[in-house]
């Protein structure tokens, strides 16, 4: 490696670096401001038990601390595993009904992973294995095959914006107009409504909780602590599952729909400068591979003609008619 080459890398290389010391310092941040929220509501709650917990001693003398201990090991260990002690079990439906198992399967696949319910056997876990091997690429192919074709009335939309706003607005206006249109579309029909869906269905939900099962699911944090349908009283339980599964599937598939319009934009590309190319270094990568090659057999394909395009502000895009 030559010294320009070397230079070249210093540069991404100490861009590299500053991003990973603003993750870990990011990291850091989260840290410590959801400590100072959540911490002292922990407290209470502990202290809340104990109390809870002797008063509930005194009152059954016959019962000792060591048969009490274990009794709410037992309960704990069963909630882990998605049983619930808190409720009649007798009169709610089985976690592994075929609904129940659907929507399981539906956030195997997806990644989201509430981790509320899993497989119990290991034969469930193996098979939870190669399921997901197998799944999850076929689902992100199919995720990527279907926003592949919703980008084309996308961009159809995207081009209306041009020929009707091109004389007056610049490329990276009107393209903000048409990702604000696209973000409030997506935000209104798959977190503003569902959230109020949610309230209505779940007894237990304010509009906020609701809200935050949407946000969590969609961006596949999955954290578990809010999960539709576990209400005993719910009705229908299995059909709502499937409806759940249903509207994870499409607004995951809305959400990677809203990162590919984001993506289109170069100024809002930030991770451009920390990539290796953005310094040209890929280029002359390919340039010292591609003269290499050179002294190979050469192949070469037809393409086939461009479509006629016209020009806004030093961007392509379809000429009238198309």
């Amino acid at each position: 490696m030559d010294d320009s080459l070397q230079r070249r890398c210093a540069i991404p290389t100490i861009k590299f670096i500053s991003l990973c010391l603003f993750l870990v310092l990011y990291i850091c941040f989260g840290a410590a401001i959801f400590q100072v929220l959540e911490r002292p509501l922990e407290d209470d709650i502990v202290k809340n038990l104990k109390f809870e917990r002797k008063k509930f001693l005194k009152e059954n003398s016959c019962l000792s601390e060591q048969a009490l201990e274990a009794f709410i090991v037992e309960v704990v260990e069963a909630a882990n595993r998605g049983v619930s002690a808190a409720r009649n079990v007798s009169m709610s439906e089985p976690n592994w009904s075929f609904g129940q198992s659907m929507f399981f399967a539906g956030t195997v696949l997806t990644t989201i992973g509430y981790g509320r319910v899993t497989p119990l056997s290991d034969a469930g876990k193996a098979f939870c294995i190669v399921y997901a091997v197998i799944g999850i690429p076929l689902t992100l192919i199919l995720f990527t095959a279907v926003v592949e074709r919703l980008m084309l009335p996308t961009k159809m939309f995207l081009y209306f914006l041009f020929r009707q706003l091109g004389h007056i607005y610049k490329v990276f206006h009107i393209q903000l107009l048409h990702l604000f249109i696209v973000f409030s579309f997506i935000f209104t029909f798959f977190f503003l409504i569902p959230a109020g869906i949610y309230t209505a269905l779940e007894p237990d939900w304010n509009y906020l909780d609701a809200f935050y099962y949407c946000f969590i699911s969609l961006t596949t944090v999955g954290l578990g602590d809010y999960i539709p349908g576990d209400n005993w009283q719910q009705h229908y339980r299995a059909l709502y599952k499937v409806a759940t599964t249903g509207y994870l599937l499409l607004g995951l598939i809305m959400m990677m729909l809203l990162v590919a319009v984001i993506y289109d934009i170069p100024e809002l590309n930030i991770g451009f400068h920390f990539y290796l190319k953005s310094d040209g270094i890929e280029s002359e990568r390919v340039s010292l591979k591609s003269s290499n090659e050179s002294k190979g057999p050469k192949y070469t394909k037809h393409v086939d003609e461009p479509e006629p395009t016209q020009s806004y502000q030093g961007q392509t895009v379809p000429a009238e008619g198309e």
